[in-house]
């Protein structure tokens, strides 16, 4: 293959360029995060004194790193580097979770004095002085662990000191992760009934019934597009999701960004039950009217469901929402109950991913063709859909019984 030349006849090496248009010099090179950069100089000279600078500042790092100067953070910011395969959410969810609960203080010790003990200490004092529940824990885990297991494979440690802290402090604090429950019947209803009849909660009732009536993903629901809703044939489209996530840099500013399914089970088409397609149509007027979503997210337009400045919700804005609906209900139910002598009927906190499994509650409780279910949920494996929905509802499991005695004449 022919060398490249610039335009004094000197061969480039590799990475170099030379622009005739303004003569000037420039070098391509991936920086430790996988991403291409470009370097620029008036003359040759100028651009090789600039690239041998940057190959001595990657040297130096490594030389840091090797002699057991380097502290966790040096170790997680080579760790992730190497993670080119992630997709971005995950990308910028490990980052997010590094930068929130470790960065400004674990992830301040050398590698080289962290021990197992070290890890125990930091991960009961994230359950006992700061609240956290175990699983997010698990979280925070699932970013630490490996990145102290580069250090052993670099030879740099002998043994993880992570390796089985997480299991030890679950251990002391209940074991098992915590369990997501399903709204019952009667916390569904009182729950859509309140939102229905409270003028400042109304504007999301279209959007729970929406949620509650497909079971869908959050990330789906804010996602949906008129563009994957058919009135006429009552389907909806499940075809991509919006994430909302933080930018990979140091602004710490969240930017929504589309994701297409992981698997080839998420891309589905949902049948309309009555009252989705009810709101799906009173919704649609009303946007003929008031207009459409002109928002753009990756080329992506003519959202369903807007907040008031017509962005698409975030899952953030969906929580903080459920969590005032819930803590004003019973707070107003309270008051209702002492002055009518009755004991008070209160919902739950939950998040808004317990729409999802109230849905797939329901749908156990009325369809026993697994298959189906898979189907509609969008799940890969039937065992995700049986081991995290399926779950037993008491008063389920009394009807079934009591069906099963009266056509069991065995006895």
């Amino acid at each position: 293959m022919a060398c490249r030349k610039d335009g004094k006849g000197r061969v480039l090496r590799k990475g170099e360029g030379y622009r005739k248009g303004d003569g000037r010099y420039s070098y391509v090179y991936i920086d430790p995060l996988g991403k291409k950069r470009t370097i620029y100089a008036k003359s040759l000279v100028k651009l090789r004194e600039r690239e041998e600078q940057l190959q001595k500042d990657q040297l130096d790092g490594l030389d840091i790193y090797v002699a057991g100067k380097a502290d966790v953070n040096f170790l997680f910011d080579r760790y992730i580097s190497t993670k080119t395969e992630l997709r971005s959410t995950t990308y910028s969810n490990y980052l997010y979770t590094w930068n929130h609960f470790i960065r400004d203080t674990f992830g301040k010790k050398k590698v080289r004095d962290v021990k197992y003990s070290d890890v125990l200490f930091f991960y009961t004092d994230l359950i006992n002085t700061q609240g956290l529940q175990i699983n997010t824990l698990e979280t925070i885990n699932t970013v630490l662990r490996p990145t102290f297991q580069l250090a052993v494979r670099d030879d740099i440690i002998r043994k993880n000191p992570v390796d089985g802290a997480y299991c030890e402090v679950k251990k002391r604090n209940g074991g098992a992760r915590k369990t997501r429950r399903a709204l019952t019947v009667d916390q569904q209803r009182k729950f859509m009934e309140y939102v229905a009849k409270n003028p400042f909660f109304y504007h999301w009732y279209p959007f729970f019934v929406f949620l509650l009536g497909t079971g869908c993903r959050i990330g789906e629901a804010i996602g949906i597009r008129w563009d994957d809703i058919d009135l006429e044939n009552r389907i909806i489209d499940i075809n991509h999701s919006l994430t909302y996530y933080q930018r990979v840099d140091d602004s710490y500013k969240c930017e929504f960004r589309v994701s297409l399914p992981k698997t080839e089970a998420g891309n589905r088409r949902i049948p309309m039950m009555q009252q989705v397609y009810d709101v799906l149509q009173e919704e649609y007027e009303r946007q003929k009217q008031e207009g459409f979503c002109v928002e753009n997210v990756d080329g992506m337009t003519n959202f369903v469901f807007t907040n008031r400045f017509g962005m698409p919700h975030n899952p953030a804005a969906v929580n903080r929402a459920i969590k005032r609906i819930v803590d004003t209900h019973n707070s107003e139910e309270e008051v209702a109950a002492k002055k009518e002598k009755r004991e008070p009927v209160m919902i739950p906190r939950f998040s808004c991913h317990i729409f999802r499994h109230t849905f797939a509650s329901r749908f156990c409780e009325n369809e026993t063709n697994i298959k189906v279910i898979q189907e509609v949920m969008g799940h890969a494996d039937v065992s995700t859909t049986m081991n995290i929905y399926a779950e037993a509802n008491p008063d389920v499991t009394k009807s079934v019984i009591e069906k099963l005695s009266k056509n069991m004449d065995i006895f």
